[in-house]
C-alpha cells in the first residue's frame, strides 16, 4: 500500500514540511480513493490531509536511532 510514499524519518538534511504534507497527501488520496475529490468532499479531504501531515510530523520529530542519517 502506498508505494510513492518515502521514507522520512532519519534523513540529512531532515524531511521538510513540504516532503512530510506530499506524505500525508498521498496516504489520504490512497485511504478515500480520491485524487482530487468533489467539492462535497473537498473541506473533509483537505482537514485529513492537515490532520495525517501533523501526525506524521510530530510522530518524525519523537522517533530516536542510532543509525546513521541517510541522504
Amino acid at each position: 500500500m502506498c508505494r510513492n510514499i518515502k521514507i522520512l524519518f532519519n534523513f540529512e538534511p531532515p524531511a521538510t514540511d513540504e516532503e512530510i504534507q506530499a506524505s500525508a497527501l498521498q496516504f489520504v488520496r490512497k485511504l478515500s480513493g480520491f485524487n482530487s475529490p468533489s467539492r462535497a468532499n473537498e473541506a473533509a479531504f483537505a482537514l485529513a490531509v492537515e490532520e495525517v501531515a501533523a501526525a506524521a510530523s510530530r510522530l518524525i520529530q519523537s522517533l530516536v536511532t542510532i543509525a546513521e542519517p541517510r541522504n
